[in-house]
């Protein structure tokens, strides 16, 4: 998972890896253009948004409405909303700003009704689900000494989310409903959101949009001649891996 950073050299993130290993790479780069959360990632020199240009006015209003107009809370009160938030940051390793409100954007397609058109059998409504889910994670907190889920320290909140995906919660709020599931149904829904923002896409070298100038250049390897090259380029799937972080 990502970590808090202070400011270091225009180039590189400063060590400061906790032990365990948790944290980004000390090699990966600090963002230069555009924004990614916590401003570092694989392509400090790209900015999504650069590309707007060349997509549809419809399409350029939706995504800059991401990043312009973050939707207020309507869905969830605010006790949950300290506490899901908390675990949406751990979920998505956004442990410093500039971070993408994630929660805000779950809130307001909770609020409109834009579920996924299906649900787990046995589970309740996803809109139950995450109430029990946030009331869920302030039992566990309390048990842990916490006054809610957001009071715990970063590496407890850490420990939580791990039991949860692990379905090992238990007891209280848990009990209503079978705990990996509800796993499946918050990750679907935060990692959604995560992946819909342009800081994200920033983050990941995404191109943008692909309508309406398409993209022609297709395989393994190959990239159209405006998408980024990598500026760090390790595995993310072994470099977690081999410093122990699954």
């Amino acid at each position: 998972m990502a970590k808090h950073f202070r400011s270091g050299d225009a180039g590189h993130l400063p060590n400061q890896r906790k032990s365990g290993g948790i944290g980004p790479p000390d090699e990966l780069p600090r963002q230069r253009r555009g924004t990614t959360p916590q401003m570092y990632g694989r392509y400090p020199d790209w900015d999504v948004l650069s590309q707007q240009g060349h997509w549809d006015i419809v399409t350029r209003n939706v995504v800059l409405d991401r990043v312009q107009k973050v939707p207020p809370f309507r869905f969830f009160n605010e006790e949950e909303r300290r506490t899901l938030k908390a675990f949406s940051d751990r979920v998505t390793a956004q442990d410093k700003e500039p971070r993408i409100p994630v929660m805000s954007m779950v809130d307001a397609k909770l609020d409109a009704g834009e579920l996924d058109g299906y649900q787990f059998a046995g589970m309740p409504d996803d809109r139950d689900v995450w109430r029990i889910v946030a009331r869920g994670l302030d039992e566990t907190a309390r048990e842990a000494g916490g006054h809610d889920f957001a009071s715990l320290s970063e590496e407890a909140q850490r420990q939580i989310v791990g039991r949860m995906a692990d379905g090992e919660l238990e007891g209280g709020s848990w009990e209503e409903l079978d705990v990996s599931k509800a796993w499946s149904v918050v990750t679907r829904h935060i990692l959604s959101a995560f992946y819909s923002h342009p800081w994200a896409w920033n983050e990941i070298g995404f191109g943008g949009p692909a309508y309406p100038r398409g993209y022609a250049a297709f395989g393994v390897g190959t990239k159209e001649h405006w998408e980024p090259d990598p500026a760090f380029d390790v595995d993310p799937v072994t470099d977690t891996q081999d410093r122990g972080l699954e």
